[in-house]
């Protein structure tokens, strides 16, 4: 258990040293958030004096009529293509780098690009996931919320190298699912572990924008409102920049992990001895 943590922390800290070297990589989950804010705003300003604006912002809120269905579906359609494009236009840009090249932002977005019917198709069922579990929350609020988080979580787990299978083997759905459920098996330890080495630097660096934030209010509370709205300005911005580089250190360790495990081929600027220990080629 020790050994795969270690595995992780390294397999964290070599990710981050990829990420060092194609900081335009930061790019893709800035443009995604904004993209994602944009979508949110597109379908709530048009629904605001109506009822249904309630279904797309609270997601508590149950749809009570076929139209409310209908938009909830869109919304979820649209949001997770979003999410799903840049992912893949960054997991392109890792995998280019993996393999000895020199990704450019284009290179990644003309991947993605290329992968429209399947990415298309995987929003589709990602929405689709989505409104069942709506539906069997809607059936009875407390079991249905604990019945609903636990197939969406099971659900996430299984799709978990989706997008680097949809950009590398362009493979439809149901072979998506397939293959990441196939990868999982062989690497959830690591993984895991590395998602949680991520999370500590993450954690690390989250402390320097929340130090100043706690400073921020502590200065406004005591009148000095000039300084302390520089600080939380500065401490929100440290805390964007950290979440940017969580999203784009996740995508980097899962192509890592995914071209190791699908392709036996150990990705530049990792350590083979580090993967071959993690677990071996089949």
């Amino acid at each position: 258990m020790f050994d795969r943590i270690a595995n992780g922390w390294e397999l964290a800290k070599q990710s981050f040293n990829v990420l060092r070297l194609d900081k335009e990589l930061l790019l893709f989950p800035l443009v995604s958030g904004l993209s994602c804010l944009a979508v949110l705003a597109s379908f709530v300003l048009p629904l605001w004096n109506s009822p249904y604006a309630k279904v797309v912002l609270n997601e508590h809120q149950i749809p009570k009529d076929p139209v409310a269905w209908v938009i909830l579906f869109a919304f979820y359609f649209v949001n997770y293509f979003v999410i799903v494009y840049f992912n893949s236009a960054l997991v392109a840009c890792a995998i280019i780098r993996f393999k000895g090249g020199d990704p450019t932002v284009g290179d990644g977005f003309r991947a993605a690009t290329a992968r429209l019917p399947q990415i298309l198709a995987w929003a589709l069922v990602s929405a689709t996931v989505g409104i069942v579990l709506k539906v069997i929350e809607s059936r009875s609020e407390r079991v249905g919320q604990i019945v609903s988080g636990l197939l969406g979580a099971a659900f996430s787990i299984a799709a978990y190298f989706v997008v680097p299978v949809l950009v590398v083997e362009k493979a439809g759905p149901l072979e998506a699912i397939q293959r990441s459920l196939s990868v999982l098996k062989r690497t959830w330890g690591e993984a895991l572990t590395a998602n949680f080495g991520i999370g500590f630097i993450i954690f690390l660096l989250s402390l320097v924008g929340i130090v100043p934030l706690i400073g921020g209010v502590a200065l406004c509370a005591s009148g000095q409102l000039a300084l302390g709205i520089a600080l939380l300005v500065l401490g929100g911005a440290v805390l964007m920049l950290v979440a940017l580089i969580s999203s784009a250190l996740d995508a980097i360790i899962l192509a890592a992990l995914y071209l190791y495990a699908a392709e036996g081929t150990v990705p530049r600027y990792f350590d083979k001895g580090l993967l071959e220990g993690a677990f071996g080629k089949e």
